[in-house]
């Protein structure tokens, strides 16, 4: 798949209080035939994340037609998986028992470490207004470390697929921290993708299913984003090395890919990514982050750049 870019569309200019660096880990949802808005983690003063929006002209990706001026969610209290940040991962409309649609947010609790800087966990939390504001459906998380995920858990994408009995088969794939490594005296994370099932969206059977692993270069993968092309699920990710890698652009955040026939074995297919980092400007020195969807009938790709998305986020399409 080949990718055109349409340059970088919205950084964050520092004028609201909750909103004063980044836009990361973009997620674009349809709202209306005219617009489409695009969720984003976004950072206050004091470095802690929260989820907003801005909504863009559908049929031109490039211009802005509002800007949100209030955080969707924040973080958690005090105690909680979430008290330092709320960073959106993955929407979904779900259809509620009185008939009507709520917008489910899967999302990444940060929580301050000590000895590792951050411990991550995956929360829900709930819309009913539109997207507007988000309630989460429980204080705790839905995933945290575990047996198979030693150290954390973050950034999930979710997928419903109906079944021919009636029922609908919940999938997720999420990033699995396996260990940490000090290295130049930093604790630095080693994470690869894992894979989940679930009858409901909220009870994931987990069963240590590898989709996308570490490899003589890659220590850390970020955000899958998966989806159907045909009979072929496709999973675009980012990854780098453990190493430099936020100064070292050789060392940095690259856009891969995989196909799988059943969404559960993964073969990697980075040379067929269509993508790279540019020459110079915003994502020159990295590319991460990205959300794939269907636009009106082509592949868009949500992503960010330089800084882990304090260069703000862009858009590329299909061809």
């Amino acid at each position: 798949m080949n990718w055109t870019k349409l340059g970088l569309i919205y950084k964050p200019d520092g004028s609201l209080p909750f909103s004063q660096t980044h836009a990361q880990v973009p997620f674009g949802f349809p709202v209306a035939d005219d617009r489409l808005r695009v969720y984003f983690a976004t950072r206050d003063a004091n470095v802690q994340s929260a989820t907003s929006f801005v909504e863009l002209d559908a049929h031109d990706l490039s211009r802005i037609l509002y800007v949100h001026d209030n955080p969707c969610i924040t973080h958690g209290a005090v105690g909680m998986f979430d008290e330092t940040g709320a960073m959106p991962s993955w929407f979904l409309r779900v259809p509620a028992e009185d008939g009507t649609d709520e917008i489910w947010l899967y999302y990444t609790g940060w929580n301050k470490s000590e000895t590792t800087h951050y411990r991550l966990g995956i929360g829900l939390a709930i819309s009913r207004d539109g997207g507007l504001t988000f309630e989460r459906k429980f204080t705790g998380p839905l995933l945290d470390r575990y047996i198979f995920d030693q150290v954390w858990v973050a950034q999930p994408c979710v997928m419903r697929e109906p079944q021919p009995d009636g029922t609908v088969r919940w999938r997720m794939w999420y990033l699995s921290c396996t260990k940490i490594e000090v290295i130049n005296g930093h604790p630095e994370p080693f994470y690869d993708v894992k894979y989940a099932e679930s009858a409901d969206g909220i009870y994931w059977n987990r069963t240590g299913q590898v989709c996308v692993g570490y490899d003589a270069f890659t220590d850390a993968i970020g955000r899958p984003t998966v989806f159907k092309d045909g009979d072929t699920y496709r999973m675009y990710f980012s990854y780098r090395s453990a190493t430099n890698y936020r100064t070292d652009v050789e060392r940095s955040y690259r856009m891969g890919c995989a196909e799988s026939a059943d969404g559960i074995t993964w073969t990697r297919t980075d040379d067929q990514t269509g993508i790279a980092r540019s020459t110079e400007g915003w994502d020159s020195q990295m590319m991460d982050y990205c959300h794939i969807f269907n636009h009106q009938g082509r592949w868009t790709m949500l992503y960010n750049g330089n800084g882990f998305g304090a260069s703000g986020f862009g858009v590329a399409v299909e061809g």
